[in-house]
């Protein structure tokens, strides 16, 4: 069995106009008992929870210190190309638009680990453009032993593989996967997907069952929030974790709630989440799963990016490029999408510290591993 046929299922329709129909005293009881139930999930991603965001957040903290400690773990993109087979109207990397694509050569991918290792990370993740003729296994296969040699912590966001393409980037020392379903609507899915193997909606929705099964130590899911009812898609996103956390337990499970950003040839929001609402889908997610990992882009303003810190962060990009090549040259003209925070990773740094927050530069070590 894999997650597509109990999607299947699901009525989001009917999930949909519980959210929207959800009372304060259903609010008020999710807010006793929000661990592992669906129901409480539903109940505290509903507009009538906004107004308890404040008992929310006190909660998200005090969980979140409880598991992870006053620690943010920080990782850096390393994009390897913006070669792109797939239409996607959402993406600066879309097929059809006129930008210049490049793919690192094995020179420029050197250049590039050494200026992220000189910043002081140690937790890479490897990004690319979905193009599996040029940007393929045999790509992968030819970079890994670099990248896993230079970091101790390694994980990819590619198109998705097959269980065996998986094992084979385990073997070759990547640590996680992440794979973005974009949205769990599979109407606005295929409005924005419209040309390339991205527009198969089921093999994506079942890539992180494939994952699983191939050992990956962690699972990255995320919905790109703006394509469609961000509560709806944070909901359904909610149900795809539960069953793989019962499903697969042996692996860890992470979670990314980038909201929609300027591209080239982009689309405006469908639906705008606010910052009040981004707030209370990470306090929601961290109450409804103490022990999730929730990731923090530079897609957010520096201030935001700040006050979110305590509320379930536990990772956090800084510094970043979202162009092949662009720590050693920047060019706006490969970047996937725009960056709001352009701080320098010193400057972040500083402000986690000011806020009691410690930055981990180093997720785990691969000798402990191997002793």
């Amino acid at each position: 069995m894999t997650y597509s046929s109990v999607f299947s299922q699901l009525a989001p329709d009917a999930l949909s106009m519980k959210l929207y129909s959800t009372t304060v005293k259903e609010v008020e009881r999710a807010l006793q008992n929000p661990s592992g139930n669906l129901d409480s999930l539903l109940a505290l991603l509903s507009p009538a929870a906004m107004a308890y965001i404040e008992p929310m957040a006190q909660q998200a903290v005090q969980l979140t210190r409880q598991r992870f400690g006053a620690n943010i773990g920080l990782f850096l993109p390393l994009y390897l190309s913006n070669l792109c087979a797939n239409e996607c109207d959402y993406c600066g990397f879309s097929m059809s638009n006129k930008v210049k694509r490049k793919t690192l050569t094995r020179d420029e991918l050197e250049a590039e680990m050494a200026i992220i290792k000189q910043r002081g990370f140690d937790s890479i993740l490897l990004v690319s453009g979905e193009h599996e003729t040029k940007v393929g296994m045999g790509y992968f296969e030819s970079v890994l032993p670099l990248v896993s040699k230079a970091f101790n912590y390694v994980a990819m966001e590619v198109q998705p593989l097959e269980t065996d393409q998986y094992q084979r980037l385990a073997k070759l020392g990547v640590d996680a996967v992440m794979v973005y379903q974009e949205t769990y609507r599979a109407h606005t899915y295929a409005q924005h997907h419209t040309r390339g193997k991205k527009q198969d909606f089921i093999y994506r929705l079942d890539t992180p069952d494939r994952v699983a099964k191939a050992g990956i130590d962690k699972i990255g899911l995320g919905v790109l929030l703006g394509l469609d009812d961000w509560r709806l898609d944070a909901l359904l996103m909610g149900f795809h974790l539960d069953y793989l956390e019962n499903s697969y337990w042996r692996s860890r499970y992470s979670i990314s709630l980038p909201r929609l950003r300027p591209c080239t040839g982009g689309i405006t929001p469908k639906v705008e989440l606010t910052d009040a609402g981004l707030v209370q889908m990470i306090c929601a997610f961290r109450l409804f799963n103490p022990q999730l990992e929730i990731s923090l882009s530079t897609r957010e303003l520096p201030s935001l990016r700040d006050n979110l810190l305590p509320l379930g962060i536990t990772h956090m990009s800084a510094g970043s490029s979202t162009q092949p090549g662009g720590y050693m040259a920047p060019d706006s003209q490969l970047d996937q999408f725009e960056i709001s925070d352009n701080r320098p990773v010193e400057q972040v740094v500083e402000q986690m510290k000011r806020r009691g927050i410690n930055p981990l530069w180093k997720d785990w070590e691969m000798g402990w591993v191997n002793d």
